[in-house]
């Protein structure tokens, strides 16, 4: 099967007022991915920041990445999909952090995330194929009900 993708990162950043393990937790149980890159770093005012991330690389991880986000975040996310690819075929997300500690994806548009990055592979490498190609995966995964 081909892919749809070269990578897929999915990346969070853990504040000192938050429980690292909760947060990788979370990003396991979104891409099932258990091996994730955790990084220290420093905030704004040297708070110290954790960032986790998961890099994908396998049609198997995408597909349980989007398939844990279940039909209705990925109907919204087709509802704006030309807006979330940029000239170089680069997915943009955004989902609430907090509210995916509680096992709800909600796509969010604020600061406290947990990010998608997904490079699509489009031949030729243009926008409007890179569109087709999510949007044609992402329909796939979710397949309309045939007609009674």
């Amino acid at each position: 099967m081909a892919s749809n993708f070269h990578w897929i990162r999915v990346k969070a950043i853990c504040y000192a007022t938050e429980d690292e393990d909760l947060i990788c937790d979370v990003v396991s149980g979104m891409t099932g991915v258990e091996e994730l890159d955790v990084d220290i770093s420093e905030g704004l005012h040297n708070n110290p920041l954790t960032v986790i991330d998961a890099n994908l690389t396998k049609n198997k991880e995408y597909a349980t990445l989007f398939n844990s986000l279940g039909k209705g975040v990925v109907d919204k996310i087709l509802d704006g999909i030309e807006d979330r690819v940029d000239d170089d075929c680069v997915f943009y997300v955004r989902f609430d952090k907090q509210k995916a500690v509680c096992g709800e994806y909600e796509i969010a548009h604020g600061g406290d995330v947990i990010s998608l990055t997904a490079k699509i592979m489009s031949h030729p490498a243009r926008k409007e194929v890179a569109v087709e190609v999510i949007r044609n995966y992402l329909q796939g995964l979710f397949p309309q009900d045939c007609p009674q």
